[in-house]
């Protein structure tokens, strides 16, 4: 499958790195905010021998119908900026092609334009596109129905220059009904991303953590559920949608 990536900083060159090196996908192009690198390869820069094209773009010089229509992608993976989506989705959309949101924050707005997109095509969106958190939250969940009295508190450690509580801290949050003021943030030096939902019960303690040792987890997390979106039909996913089948399947095999 073509994937076309949006996106170039820390974490779109890690998610690249790993794109170039699969054997099921293409990578044909990268879109970035900046002009510089314009008319490169990514596999240049990154030094990895691949046969993909992954030339670079600029969003300043491109007319992004057009840019479609002449770089034909099956898929899209955006690991840049809130706004992103509204440059991209409609076009997107309407060729039918889908798209694999990493984006951390997004407001209602954009949570319902995502919607909307999903009427046309197959929209994927994960604060965290990592296979270890969403692991971490589904565990977290069945927990969460045996005990719904068990006191959680979340920690969540980051690189020194990440501010905000992390998207992630948040989802877990959210997934496990518990307030924000129950996040403990972290920031140190360079860590790439840690979470940890702790269970206080009377007479024990459950920790669940997951650790984030590259950011190229970011990549194989995309190509994960990019490998499960292939014959899902349109709609709006997330990784609880991709994660469930696998889950059920286990379960009635140890079972049965």
């Amino acid at each position: 499958m073509k994937i076309g990536l949006i996106g170039f900083g820390k974490a779109g060159k890690a998610v690249a790195n790993v794109i170039l090196q699969s054997n099921d996908f293409t990578l044909e192009w990268i879109l970035r905010n900046s002009k510089n690198m314009e008319k490169s390869s990514a596999k240049d820069f990154l030094e990895v021998e691949s046969s993909d094209p992954a030339e670079i773009f600029s969003k300043q010089n491109i007319q992004i119908t057009q840019f479609l229509d002449d770089h034909h992608v099956d898929i899209i993976i955006d690991f840049s900026t809130t706004e992103s989506i509204y440059l991209y989705g409609k076009a997107a959309s309407d060729r039918r092609i889908k798209i694999i949101s990493a984006i951390s924050h997004y407001s209602n707005e954009e949570k319902k334009f995502l919607k909307e997109l999903s009427e046309k095509s197959t929209v994927f969106w994960s604060p965290n596109i990592t296979l270890g958190v969403n692991y971490l939250l589904f565990a977290a969940s069945l927990l969460k129905n045996i005990a719904p009295e068990v006191d959680i508190e979340v920690v969540e450690e980051h690189f020194k220059a990440k501010t905000g509580i992390s998207g992630t801290a948040i989802k877990i949050a959210e997934t496990l009904e518990i307030d924000e003021d129950n996040i403990n943030s972290v920031r140190a030096g360079g860590i790439v991303g840690k979470h940890e939902v702790i269970f206080g019960f009377p007479y024990q303690t459950v920790r669940l953590v997951h650790e984030s040792i590259s950011r190229e987890a970011f990549g194989s997390g995309a190509l994960f559920v990019a490998r499960n979106l292939k014959t899902l039909p349109k709609g709006l996913y997330n990784f609880e949608d991709i994660l469930k089948p696998y889950f059920f399947t286990n379960s009635k095999t140890m079972l049965s």
